[in-house]
């Protein structure tokens, strides 16, 4: 394994970026966030690594004692990764990026997202205002990956695995979700032409996807960058 570089720094900010400042591993442990993964589904959910620089990120968080390898009993019985409780403090790190960086100037939004990825968003992009006296509970289903996503006392909660009483289930890809949520893609268009299968309450559907807006852009050399160049469905929702 080739040796970590290190910014030989005493500052703690630097001694952190030593930790997880390599190419991929924050990315590893925003794949962790809401639960454990197997390898396979690691790679699933960063399909441009390789399965030797994934290796290495993720030996280098486990000596780091930010990841941790742990076998699951039976009948699963697999190999799988998580956060340690120290890991799990780097959610608002992540969270917090992830605003910084949708405001970009240069981001283009709408791009493919991965389920982790989407559902981690809403932590971010949640409006309490607009979920003011709400309470709603759908479950997501992404192939073989299920979420799910609460909204009540003017929060968000996401987590993996499947909710217990659902008011509705989504059954479609991650992309038709992005754009239902933060785009213009209407729901009844999406489930007429196939992109999306639902059951339960389609009016709690559009509740909840009311619930997230983008925030401006930074400015970009003094101005606000026209939005007119991103794609009509990753415009900036109007307020309602």
């Amino acid at each position: 394994m080739a040796i970590k570089r290190s910014y030989l720094d005493a500052c703690a900010a630097a001694h952190a970026l030593d930790l997880i400042g390599e190419r991929w591993a924050l990315l590893v442990v925003r794949e962790l966030l809401l639960g454990p993964k197997r390898f396979t589904d690691l790679r699933k959910g960063l399909p441009s690594i390789s399965p030797n620089v994934l290796t290495q990120r993720l030996n280098e968080l486990e000596a780091d004692s930010v990841i941790v390898r742990r076998r699951l009993p039976p009948p699963a019985a697999s190999w799988v990764y998580e956060l340690t409780d120290w890991g799990r403090e780097l959610e608002p790190v992540m969270l917090q990026l992830v605003r910084w960086g949708v405001r970009s100037p240069s981001f283009i939004r709408g791009g493919k997202v991965g389920a982790d990825a989407l559902m981690l968003s809403f932590k971010v992009m949640f409006d309490p205002e607009r979920a003011r006296g709400l309470t709603l509970c759908i479950q997501f289903e992404f192939g073989n990956e299920t979420f799910r996503a609460r909204v009540g006392d003017g929060q968000v909660d996401v987590a993996r695995g499947e909710a217990e009483h659902p008011q509705a289930s989504i059954h479609c890809e991650p992309q038709t979700v992005l754009q239902l949520a933060y785009g213009k893609a209407d729901l009844d268009a999406a489930a007429k032409d196939g992109r999306l299968r639902c059951t339960g309450s389609k009016s709690a559907i559009a509740q909840f996807f009311n619930c997230f807006v983008l925030p401006d852009r930074a400015q970009d050399a003094g101005r606000d960058r026209d939005d007119s160049t991103m794609p009509p469905t990753m415009k900036r929702k109007a307020t309602a």
